[in-house]
């Protein structure tokens, strides 16, 4: 399949784990021309140096709080993105990643983003500054058009949101699927997930749970006055091997199909005629699936 707006997810979890330099060449050489680094890593940076592909970085949570301080988030952006830039192709940092309203962290977050993007902009780079959000801070998501923010989440995304529009930033949302169907085996069918691609829809008229739950978000951010902003997928992936669902033939379809479908342009009812940037979780991860974990292998 071709990958044009598909990216990798760079996970590190595990033991025997090749070289960041052999990480980047397999990117290169399967062409994936985009990769997600889930805190930010200077030997994965030197690794990429050269190799044009766009890179999205988290930041660590542990370095959020800090970065309500103008000159701290300067530094950082000094010393992990400035400092490479000339040879490093940036595109997103991820200020919080799955930070709910309730999280200690949480009233960090929008003074972190806008303290980064600050000596980004001041520099002239393209890098823009955004945070990734799990699917649990929509609610009443179907049909996705009666998708809106939770009470608790409105008034904490209602104000990244007006930071995105401002910035013309898009939103980045962590879809998996597997989790709305673990949850509900009895409403949901596999075959609504993993094919994509099924004769006829549902009575919404949705032939995926992956276009419903995005929809379900852009008709969220209706409701918060941003019709407009864009949605790039920060995750999305399918666990293996073990637990409800978690097959390898299962994942494999997921996967496969999910990057046709992202790569068709058919984009979503809510939002046709177009492609779904969309990075996979992830690549290079070893571990063994663990059904308490919020994110798996895959």
């Amino acid at each position: 399949a071709q990958t044009q707006v598909i990216g990798v997810c760079y996970g590190v979890n595990g033991n025997n784990l090749p070289s960041k330099q052999e990480v980047v060449d397999l990117y290169k050489s399967k062409g994936i021309p985009r990769m997600c680094i889930l805190s930010q890593d200077e030997a994965t940076l030197q690794a990429l140096r050269g190799s044009n592909i766009e890179l999205m970085m988290d930041v660590a949570g542990e370095t959020l709080q800090s970065l309500t301080d103008p000159n701290v988030a300067t530094d950082w952006v000094h010393r992990y993105v400035t400092s490479y830039s000339q040879d490093v192709n940036f595109k997103y940092i991820v200020v919080g990643n799955e930070v709910h309203p309730n999280y200690d962290v949480a009233p960090y977050i929008l003074r972190a983003m806008t303290n980064m993007q600050n000596p980004i902009s001041s520099v002239n780079l393209q890098t823009k500054v955004s945070t990734a959000i799990d699917a649990t801070l929509v609610t009443d998501s179907y049909p996705p058009n009666h998708g809106v923010f939770t009470v608790d989440a409105s008034p904490y995304i209602g104000t990244i949101i007006i930071f995105l529009v401002n910035n013309e930033v898009p939103l980045l949302p962590n879809v998996y699927p597997y989790f709305t169907y673990v949850n509900d085996q009895q409403g949901i069918s596999i075959a609504y997930i993993c094919p994509f691609y099924l004769q006829g829809t549902n009575n919404f008229g949705y032939q995926n749970l992956f276009n419903a739950m995005l929809d379900s978000t852009y008709t969220a951010l209706e409701k918060m006055g941003a019709p407009n902003l864009e949605i790039v997928v920060s995750e999305s992936g399918w666990p293996f091997p073990g637990g409800d669902g978690a097959l390898v033939e299962n994942a494999h379809a997921y996967y496969f199909n999910l990057i046709n479908h992202a790569n068709s342009g058919s984009g979503t009812p809510k939002r046709p005629s177009r492609s779904i940037q969309t990075f996979l979780y992830a690549m290079c991860q070893n571990l063994p699936y663990d059904a308490s974990s919020e994110k798996e292998n895959a």
